[in-house]
């Protein structure tokens, strides 16, 4: 059994691949070709925004949006310490300040309670408000990096609403959240400037790397596109700003459209194949013995990038895993070390016990394989390992 099944997508879309990626070759336009401005207009209104930017990576996205709003020393931005590296990595990368807010246990997504602490503590130099990393400087708060974990929207609601009051940008990590829907509303469109990943393994992913700013902000958007291209001016020798060199290739924007073309039916078995878990391990694990999983509020229709669940401990999690590698069936942790604790950013002067519900969550989650073309019958063999195991 794999953990993501991409063939048996490339499988059924091999037609399209094909032709799409034969056109490229055939017109030679590798950089900046027809297909990236045409795969830039069909997510722009699938979103349900103006303006989408097509990058390298995921990480481009996000160091990009952050460059766009001239982020810098001095600056912090908060965000959450369970995350994939790169959503803090971009802020340290320009020299600003991650400020981390801790999760909700329920979500796994960053608390807004928790965010609004989080500021104050800033605002008053007091890290009894709020753990605050070290800084030689008077820190100002910039701006929220919230991300939309394992494929569910944070509450933005809440988010911007604070934001607003305290004048900071808000960014959406969609990386994992891309098909995703918050009160009505695309994921990709429920803050000022949203960023995602094509990487393969994500609900609509590339063969290779490649990501997507949206915005409805006509001046961000043509920042944007200058940033990717070395800040690149009106002519090709005239740069304007300092940018770097995060184009989408036009293979992967062709690759990218066959995919988007089955995208949304594959959102429709993800949600498929996520009640089915969540059905089977609800009805055969009841009471204390039930491991805990994300909750999907009222409102919100999750991408299901991954199909997390929490077991009692790090010990019930590590008899867990070994039934289910002794049965073929792989399994991963996201994530088993909080970023404040990871040795890039031990300088910071983060500790233990600075976010606890972060950390218990990393001591006590793993993910169960999870894709559109999921077999029930292969998750009812995942979910009687794991009752053994309760």
């Amino acid at each position: 059994m794999k953990f993501i099944d991409l063939d048996v997508q490339r499988d059924r879309i091999k037609k399209s691949l094909d032709e799409r990626i034969q056109r490229v070759l055939a017109h030679g336009k590798y950089i900046n070709g027809p297909e990236v401005t045409e795969l830039e207009s069909r997510l722009a209104s699938h979103v349900g925004v103006q303006h989408a930017v097509g990058c390298a990576s995921g990480t481009d996205a996000l160091l990009m949006a952050l460059m766009a709003h001239q982020v810098g020393p001095g600056d912090s931005i908060f965000t959450t310490p369970f995350t994939f590296i790169a959503t803090a990595e971009v802020i340290s990368l320009l020299g600003a300040t991650p400020v981390f807010v801790d999760i909700d246990p329920h979500t796994f997504n960053l608390d807004p309670e928790q965010l609004k602490s989080a500021v104050q503590a800033v605002l008053s130099d007091d890290s009894s408000i709020h753990p605050l990393p070290s800084h030689n400087v008077k820190l100002r708060p910039r701006g929220v990096i919230a991300v939309d974990l394992f494929g569910l929207a944070a509450d933005y609601d809440r988010i911007n609403t604070i934001a607003k009051t305290c004048e900071l940008v808000v960014i959406e990590d969609a990386a994992q959240s891309f098909g995703g829907e918050y009160n009505g509303k695309k994921c990709g469109s429920l803050a000022d400037l949203a960023c995602t990943s094509f990487y393969p393994a994500k609900p609509l992913g590339c063969y290779g790397d490649g990501g997507m700013c949206f915005t409805d902000d006509e001046r961000l958007a043509d920042i944007l596109r200058s940033i990717r291209v070395h800040g690149m001016g009106k002519e090709k020798y005239d740069n304007v700003r300092i940018g770097i060199n995060g184009r989408l290739d036009t293979l992967q924007a062709a690759i990218l459209l066959a995919k988007f073309d089955v995208f949304p039916e594959e959102i429709e078995l993800r949600q498929k194949a996520a009640n089915r878990y969540t059905e089977a391990l609800g009805s055969k694990m009841g009471g204390a013995s039930l491991p805990g999983f994300q909750h999907v509020p009222s409102g919100y229709r999750s991408a299901w990038a991954q199909y997390s669940i929490l077991s009692k401990n790090n010990e019930h999690r590590a008899q867990i895993r070994e039934s289910l590698k002794e049965a073929g069936i792989p399994t991963v942790i996201y994530y088993p070390v909080p970023l404040h604790l990871q040795t890039a950013f031990l300088s910071m002067g983060y500790k233990k016990g600075d976010f606890p519900v972060t950390e218990s969550s990393c001591e006590r989650i793993f993910s169960l394989p999870m894709h559109p073309y999921l077999l029930e019958k292969d998750q009812e063999s995942m979910v009687e390992v794991i009752c053994r195991c309760s």
